[in-house]
């Protein structure tokens, strides 16, 4: 089924082609959960259905906004019990 949604993020347009029915877009709009009803789909797909973003939209957005220099320390006490 051809879908298109506008980005939450961009506020562009953005058409894709998923691999859902009718029914299932349906219960999901009446409030099923998405990854109950459409277990098929990628996280990715699932996201575009949810917010009509992409992932490359996802990813410039929010990449900057994951920051893991917190587990560094844990990660060289690992590292140490290797050795």
């Amino acid at each position: 089924m051809e879908i298109t949604k506008q980005s939450t993020i961009s506020g562009k347009f953005h058409t894709r082609d998923l691999p859902i029915t009718k029914d299932q877009l349906d219960r999901w709009n009446a409030g099923e959960l998405i990854q109950d009803v459409m277990p098929e789909l990628s996280a990715s797909d699932r996201e575009f259905l949810i917010s009509g973003s992409t992932d490359d939209e996802w990813n410039d957005t929010f990449q900057d906004d994951l920051d893991l220099d917190f587990l560094k320390p844990l990660n060289d006490i690992l590292n140490r019990r290797k050795k």
